[in-house]
Order: structure tokens, then C-alpha cells, then sequence
């Protein structure tokens, strides 16, 4: 089950689950690529991925193995200029929603020994100007997955995936002062979604905590 599975890093993470035999299931407020299981539900309405969780899961053909969470959003701009309602959209998107697909989740995960796939960024853990929605709601998957790894032990898989930049759409809506410069050395998001299958096929009682994954030249790391 992938949370954003439309586009960038979630459509990238749909195409490796078809590539490798399995079968993907997308939350999203788009629809992705044709025939792809979907439930449209805004991560920032709790209630409505609740119930986009459940029918994916039970109409699914076989049990729920793995959920990732890469579906994220952006204000950029300093704190006093972003208005506040945009600000704390990236919040309910990015760390509330989430929580919310996970938590949502969970029965199916437990039920079967499943694996959770959280997505933080490289400005999860290292702070700049501009960024403070971003920042805090990143900083907060890194912490909450820390927190969750701990409380699910033995019970759900649990990894942390940390990218850097990547050449998808979540650059093309901003004021050009936040896109990246036109050399900027950028990842490939078919890549870095086959770093999260890997995550997933690890063998039973043995885990990749986190994984860090950018260009060899990322501005943002370390």
C-alpha cells in the first residue's frame, strides 16, 4: 500500500512492486497509472484515508505485507510570510497523514508480520532557511519512526527512508528562488524506489533501520 502512489517517488515505488511480482495498492487525492487498486483520500482528513485503508485492504487479493508513506507536500518561504493554513497543511499531509495510513494499517500489518516504509527527507535531519514546515514535518517522521520502530519490535517491520532530491514534480510549483539550480545533481526515483524494495525483502528477524539515499553530490547532505 502506497500512500502518494501517483506520482514521484510513490508512482516510481508502484512501478518496482508490478517489476518484482506484486501487487500495488494507492492512496492518493489523483488517480495512478490504469489499472492500479486506488481510494482517493486527502492525508490531512484522518477519516478518509481510515476508510481508504480499510477498502483497499479487503478487497485486496491476499494480505496486506508492506505500507510506505511517501506522499508529501511544501510552503516554502520564511514563517512570518507563509500563510498559516498552508504551513500547517504540509504538517497534516506530511507527519499527521502519515500516522494516519499507519495507524490505519496496523490490524492488516500485525495480522500477517508485515512492513512499514516511512519517508522523511535529507531536511529531516539537517535544517534551513526557508523550510520550517518542511523541516518540522520531516524532522517528525524521523522521530515518530524511531518511536515506532521501538513500540512494533518483533511485531512490524519498520524502516526509515531518507532521500535526498530527486528529479520528480515537487519542484515545478514553486517560485523559482526555491527550485533547484539547473545543475543541480539529482536522484533517480526509480532508483530510490528500489531501495525500498529491498528494505522490504529482507529475510524474517533481521530489519534495515534506515536507509539514506541521494547523489553522490547532494547539497543537503551531510
Amino acid at each position: 500500500m502506497i500512500a502518494g502512489g501517483a506520482s514521484g517517488l510513490g508512482a516510481a515505488t508502484v512501478r518496482a512492486v508490478q517489476r518484482h511480482g506484486g501487487t500495488p495498492l494507492v492512496i492518493d487525492v489523483a488517480e495512478p497509472a490504469d489499472g492500479v487498486a486506488y481510494q482517493h483520500a486527502d492525508l490531512a482528513d484522518t477519516a478518509a484515508v481510515e476508510d481508504a485503508v480499510a477498502e483497499l485492504a479487503h478487497t485486496a487479493d491476499g494480505p496486506l505485507h508492506a505500507v510506505f508513506t511517501p506522499a508529501g507536500t511544501d510552503a516554502c518561504g520564511r514563517l512570518d510570510q507563509v500563510p498559516a493554513a498552508d504551513w500547517e497543511k504540509v504538517l497534516h499531509v506530511n507527519l499527521l497523514g502519515t500516522a494516519a495510513v499507519i495507524r490505519a494499517a496496523l490490524p492488516y500489518l500485525t495480522a500477517d508480520g508485515g512492513h512499514i516504509v516511512t519517508c522523511a527527507s535529507t531536511l529531516g535531519i539537517k535544517a534551513v532557511s526557508d523550510a520550517t514546515a518542511y523541516c518540522a514535518s520531516k524532522f517528525g517522521v524521523v522521530g515518530f519512526t524511531r518511536a515506532l520502530a521501538a513500540e512494533l519490535a518483533g511485531e512490524v517491520g519498520v524502516t526509515l527512508l531518507i532521500p535526498g532530491g530527486m528529479t520528480t514534480a515537487f519542484f515545478d510549483d514553486r517560485p523559482e528562488q526555491y527550485k533547484p539550480p539547473a545543475d543541480a545533481k539529482l536522484n533517480d526515483p526509480d532508483q530510490v524506489a528500489e531501495t525500498v524494495l529491498f528494505a522490504l525483502r529482507q529475510p524474517a528477524g533481521s530489519e534495515i533501520r534506515e536507509l539514506v539515499v541521494c547523489c553522490s553530490q547532494e547539497s543537503s547532505w551531510p
